[in-house]
């Protein structure tokens, strides 16, 4: 119900009553007539259930996350609500948590994004932060708080060539194998087995870190495979540093990976120098931190580090830009180098194929499975063969 009042010698204001029983205004109009359409229109939005009370979107955006307790409503595991929690922490609630949910434009929130680029933050770190500011507004809109969600994608502009996709860095086997001999000198023999064996198999980071003893199975005739628990089969890291063990990236990650002989022997001879729980931990015996092995492994010996003076130990660049999820990508690669068919690619790195009937009526033969294992050998042979040795080279030997 809404009814109109004079409230000045010339103003007048529409009264309306609230849900909850309460009386609110919106004063400022110059005449009985424009204040009598307004209130004719919000009853009309009313019975349709459109209307949306202006006081509403005057609370704060610190306001609507804080006091409905918006983070815990969310259906998202718990290494996802700590990533959301430092974006809002150290991003959202520093510029919009004071603003009013309807004083929040979608070009002031892409000034904003242009902002955080520059700080810089990367694209992915950017594009997750504009994504959670879009869903905060999205559930006020749902809340009647606001009309609309007012974050639009952004399609006007210079930047429009950054959304098309990068070619992901990958490396044959020669400089992979470089990379673990350097990371064995310089960090540690077990980072250098936990480089070849994400590059003979397409494990994931997570999968490798989060392998626990009894899911490696290694036998006398040198066959092994490596088990995805579809339950603890990786190990995740949130923003906050807490790290646990849970399921895999997607249904289909969990998985059997077969493994080469060369690699049952390495890594035979890998378990046999600690006692943790965990196949793969640091030169300290804890568990794997990304940040960490990519700070003090990945990023020293993959670019080298010519650009210092005097280090403690010289590094020659060999894989410039190869991150450990490249290692996954040199593994697709080089099983298509191989004529790998593609059934077999797709089940040892848990992907999904395309063609549902194809992977519903292909089957990986024995024959296929052995061939793609001999092939792996065939390319630790002559990749060690072809190698030098300019750092000690005892950790590969068991292989």
């Amino acid at each position: 119900m809404a009814w109109i009042e004079q409230s000045g010698d010339n103003t007048w204001r529409v009264r309306y009553r609230r849900d909850d029983g309460t009386i609110g205004a919106i004063p400022g109009f110059t005449t009985s007539t424009a204040a009598q359409d307004y209130a004719d229109d919000m009853e009309s939005e009313q019975r349709r259930g459109t209307w949306i009370d202006p006081a509403a979107g005057q609370s704060t955006l610190g306001e609507f996350v804080t006091t409905n307790d918006w983070l815990d409503s969310l259906d998202i595991d718990s290494r996802t609500a700590d990533n959301y929690r430092s974006m809002l922490r150290n991003h959202i609630i520093p510029r919009w948590g004071d603003t009013a949910l309807a004083e929040i434009s979608n070009l002031k929130a892409q000034a904003w994004k242009k902002k955080l680029r520059a700080k810089p933050l990367s694209q992915v770190s950017v594009d997750g932060i504009l994504k959670l500011l879009s869903l905060v507004l999205a559930d006020a809109a749902d809340e009647k708080l606001i009309a609309a969600n007012p974050i639009r994608a952004r399609r006007r502009g210079r930047r429009r060539h950054s959304e098309r996709r990068r070619e992901k860095i990958w490396a044959q086997s020669d400089p992979v194998l470089r990379l673990a001999d350097q990371i064995a000198a310089y960090y540690g023999p077990g980072g250098a087995v936990m480089v070849v064996t994400a590059g003979w198999t397409g494990a994931r980071w997570g999968e490798l870190t989060g392998l626990q003893r009894p899911n490696l199975h290694l036998f006398d005739d040198d066959t092994g495979y490596i088990v995805v628990d579809p339950e603890i089969g990786a190990l995740h890291e949130s923003a906050a540093g807490k790290l646990w063990l849970g399921p895999p990236k997607t249904d289909e990650s969990a998985r059997t990976i077969t493994l080469a002989p060369f690699n049952v022997r390495l890594l035979r001879a890998h378990l046999a120098t600690h006692t943790h729980p965990h196949v793969f931990v640091t030169p300290d015996n804890a568990l794997h931190r990304r940040s960490n092995f990519s700070r003090r492994a990945m990023r020293p010996c993959a670019d080298g580090n010519l650009h210092r003076k005097n280090p403690d130990m010289r590094l020659q660049p060999v894989a410039p830009g190869l991150t450990f999820h490249g290692l996954r990508h040199s593994h697709k690669t080089w099983m298509i180098e191989d004529a790998i068919p593609e059934i077999a690619q797709a089940l040892r790195l848990g992907h999904v194929m395309g063609d549902k009937v194809r992977e519903t009526y292909s089957h990986v033969a024995a024959a296929v499975e052995a061939r793609l294992l001999q092939c792996l050998q065939d390319r630790w042979d002559k990749t060690v063969l072809n190698s030098t040795e300019e750092f000690d080279t005892t950790w590969r030997q068991a292989a």
